[in-house]
């Protein structure tokens, strides 16, 4: 008899949550251009704008909000566009990140993934993420804000991991995805303090983000918040179970001192290589992953794992567990008869 496959990759996409699906047919029903001038149009737009008022209200955020089409456009736009140069990233940052982060310096971590607030006490914009997509571990960003105000600069967060999740951090830009927390795939948001942060250039979205608003999108990210994250005390629960399973069974669990999100765990399974390990699991049903789903493919070397410390071969043995509102008790005993089972093979063999 063939398994149902056993999803704990949530990091890299969580399923749609039934009540974001309904809102995203309500919002295919308004198919007007929110930007043109009659009655249907402005239905749509007040659709948007409403929609605007609960993601605000659904993150505690007072300020402003720019739909985009994800976090990725989002931290683009906030780089790309911010009256402020970009002066210094986290090592550990998301490939979305750093992929624009050109000359700017990059902030160390320590053994357990945090960046020392004391480094970012620099002026212009600093970019430094709330929670990391391979480790889960939380940065400091309060204390970190601080510092970075206090030299004049601006604090821009990738909250992708963490939107929806977590409470917000104390930052001037915020980028954030639907899919990781219930919405749909392909809209995100970025959250400004202060319009003057950005440089517009016209368009949509008060002229600076063109193009027309994915309504349905936008309809669907704003009933997925409006879930809530009650289900996190559950995952933490869950975390611990599969982190003592691991340790019990020969493993090592990263970062496991460090203050981390309940929903990502990286994981060690010494003597058997990453790429190895999802092959086997995958044989078996079970869908996780190594590193963060926008490289993971490529099976580079993690640049997070190396940054906090890890040599080539611990982190080239790691792989990371995601948690999500469905996963259950159940699922992590399966988890674990799996890693035992390839632990366990792996050591015959040796």
């Amino acid at each position: 008899m063939t398994l149902a496959t056993l999803y704990l990759d949530h990091a890299a996409t969580t399923p749609l949550l039934p009540a974001a699906r309904d809102a995203m047919a309500d919002g295919f029903a308004l198919w007007a251009n929110p930007s043109s001038p009659h009655r249907a149009g402005r239905a749509a737009r007040a659709a948007l704008e409403d929609a605007r008022d609960r993601v605000k209200a659904a993150l505690g955020w007072r300020d402003e909000v720019i739909f985009t089409s994800g976090a990725s456009e989002a931290l683009a736009l906030a780089i790309g566009r911010s009256q402020r140069p970009l002066m210094a990233v986290a090592a550990v940052e998301h490939e979305a990140v750093l992929r624009h982060a050109g000359e700017a310096a990059r902030l160390g971590v320590d053994r357990t993934g945090a960046v020392d607030p004391a480094d970012t006490a620099l002026g212009g914009l600093v970019a430094v993420q709330q929670v990391n997509s391979e480790t889960g571990v939380i940065q400091p960003l309060d204390t970190i804000a601080r510092a970075v105000r206090g030299a004049g600069g601006l604090l821009l967060a990738d909250c992708a991991q963490g939107a929806g999740k977590i409470a917000l951090p104390d930052a001037d830009m915020i980028a954030l995805a639907a899919h990781k927390f219930g919405g749909p795939i392909g809209v995100g948001a970025l959250l400004v303090r202060d319009w003057a942060m950005l440089e517009p250039t016209g368009g949509q979205e008060r002229g600076y983000r063109a193009g027309t608003e994915n309504l349905p999108g936008v309809l669907g990210m704003a009933a997925a918040l409006e879930a809530g994250s009650a289900w996190l005390a559950e995952a933490a629960r869950l975390r611990a179970l599969l982190e003592a399973g691991i340790l019990a069974a020969g493993g090592e669990v990263i970062a496991a001192t460090a203050r981390r999100c309940p929903t990502i765990g990286a994981c060690r399974m010494p003597g058997v290589a990453a790429a190895v390990q999802l092959i086997r699991f995958d044989g078996m049903g079970i869908a996780v992953s190594a590193g963060s789903a926008c490289s993971s493919g490529s099976l580079r070397a993690s640049h997070v794992l190396a940054a906090m410390g890890l040599d080539e071969q611990a982190a080239s043995e790691t792989i990371r567990v995601s948690i999500g509102r469905e996963t259950d008790e159940e699922a992590i005993v399966r988890f674990l008869d799996g890693w035992r089972a390839i632990a366990s093979a792996a050591r015959a063999a040796a």
